[in-house]
């Protein structure tokens, strides 16, 4: 086991300027790490085989699905809208047309990104980087021709990839990974998704608005793991009218290829012989990612790597190795673009010899579902495993104008409260738009914000955030739209 690294401070403001900088790794961690370096002063060379920034965020994740997402999102509205007295045609989907729409907001925000590269001249190198030394990169460019340089500075932001499950690695073009998903090759007529987290419920949510038949496999008792199952209820409630089936502790035993599809043989207490096998079109594995933390000659540096493969890093991201930082999924839990992003700043800022440390009391989590669900801060779970004395305050949508108005009254809000000093912990929001809603409640527990601040923070009418202001005052037992007296 290693040693807890120090928390150090290189360089210092006055000569950053001078500094040489690589970023190894153009996702949103690398690119947010190199523009800040650049409008520090810093001479900044970013390193990724893309035509330009982006990373797997922007090319094969959260972007390419948000987008499908709300293509789906758009085609479930249209038969609610029945409910309202409004009657459309069934839709016809042109794939070719989907997917060219898609990859043009790709490529918008990708080339956006390569112009502000240039207009804060770093320089950028289309390659694979591996090291020399601590201070030397070998860049295998893309052209095939290799290049040497050197720096003062070295921050990886190499990222992420999906986790393969060994006894599910099917040589099978019908077998597909959340980028395999993404491309929308056709529309297949049966999905079976191997894991019930986030990448898989989205991706399931956007086949089966589709017209595909999608049942989904968790090996654990509930979807979203880590979530609170509070948050996670009426999310399910709803997929198990869009999924043919969800089978909560199941696993799927064998993939195997079987004329024009893949058998899947399925374990778990509630599988029958009729159904322990099917036939699926596709089959989607979304079980985690794994850092990409195997860059060539990182052995010849002084960087540690965890029995997880996560490179070691201390508060100012700064590995054991004096010269070289790292940020994002290859340092650690939770990989998320934005919490990539605040790390890539921060070792810039380290670098710089500013006085920082990555250390924030709420990361948000969402999951854009439909409902969405968002968090951040403390959990209930995470509470009842602490033993943390907290108070609970729930506001339940359907009290809420708003929600009731857009047809969406199964969302909740609530606050997780210290018992003692009041103080907001955690924030939990199930229903639509709570990814836009989230960051309030990261405001609120980062600033520790208390119970009665939000109460008396004055929120627009008729809105969804309202529902924050309304937890707080079920916290005190004066929710106007809610009848619920303090308990003692």
């Amino acid at each position: 086991m290693n040693e807890p690294l120090k928390e150090t401070q290189n360089g210092n403001s006055q000569d950053s300027q001078k500094l040489r900088i690589a970023v190894v790794g153009g996702g949103p961690g690398g690119y947010a790490a190199a523009f800040l370096a650049a409008d520090l002063g810093m001479q900044v060379t970013l390193i990724d085989p893309e035509v330009n920034p982006g990373g797997v965020c922007l090319y094969r994740g959260c972007i390419p699905s948000k987008a499908l997402l709300h293509v789906a999102k758009l085609m479930e509205e249209s038969q609610q809208a029945r409910t309202w007295g409004i009657d459309f045609a069934a839709p016809k989907v042109d794939l070719a047309r989907l997917r060219s729409w898609k990859e043009s907001v790709v490529n918008r925000l990708t080339g956006g990104l390569g112009q502000l590269s240039k207009q804060r001249h770093v320089e950028y190198v289309r390659g694979m980087a591996a090291f020399e030394n601590s201070n030397t990169l070998s860049v295998t460019k893309t052209d095939k021709t290799e290049v040497k340089l050197s720096f003062d500075r070295i921050v990886l932001a190499t990222g992420s990839r999906p986790a393969i499950v060994p006894k599910l690695n099917l040589e099978s073009s019908r077998l597909m990974d959340s980028t395999g998903a993404l491309n929308l090759e056709d529309i297949p007529a049966s999905l079976l998704v191997v894991g019930g987290g986030y990448i898989g419920l989205e991706l399931g949510s956007v086949y089966a608005a589709l017209g595909t038949r999608v049942i989904v496999v968790e090996m654990l008792p509930g979807l979203l793991p880590g979530a609170d199952r509070d948050l996670v209820l009426p999310l399910h409630k709803r997929l198990e009218k869009m999924f043919e089936a969800i089978l909560l502790n199941t696993t799927v035993a064998s993939l195997k290829e079987d004329g024009n599809g893949i058998r899947a043989a399925f374990e778990g207490a509630a599988i029958t012989d009729a159904n322990r096998e099917q036939v699926f079109d596709r089959v989607l594995v979304s079980v985690g990612r794994k850092p990409n933390s195997e860059i060539p000659g990182l052995d010849k540096t002084q960087v540690h790597v965890d029995a997880r493969g996560f490179i070691e890093v201390n508060k100012q991201l700064q590995t054991a190795d004096p010269s070289i930082y790292a940020i994002g999924d290859v340092v650690g839990e939770p990989m998320l673009a934005h919490k990539a992003s605040h790390e890539g700043r921060v070792a810039v800022e380290a670098i710089a010899g500013h006085k920082v440390a990555f250390e924030p009391a709420a990361i948000p989590a969402v999951v854009f579902t439909d409902p969405e669900v968002a968090w951040c801060g403390l959990t209930e779970t995470q509470a009842e495993k602490e033993k943390r004395e907290i108070k609970v305050a729930k506001f339940p949508w359907g009290a809420s104008g708003r929600a009731v108005t857009l047809d969406r009254p199964e969302g909740m809000t609530k606050l997780l409260i210290d018992s003692k000093t009041e103080r907001v912990l955690g924030v939990g929001i199930v229903g639509a738009g709570a990814g836009e809603l989230i960051a309030e409640g990261v405001l609120a527990v980062e600033m520790a914000a208390l119970a009665s601040d939000v109460a008396m923070t004055i929120h627009p009418h008729p809105t969804l955030s309202e529902t924050v202001m309304e937890s707080a005052e079920v916290f005190f037992g004066t929710s106007t739209h809610v009848y619920r007296p303090k308990r003692p």
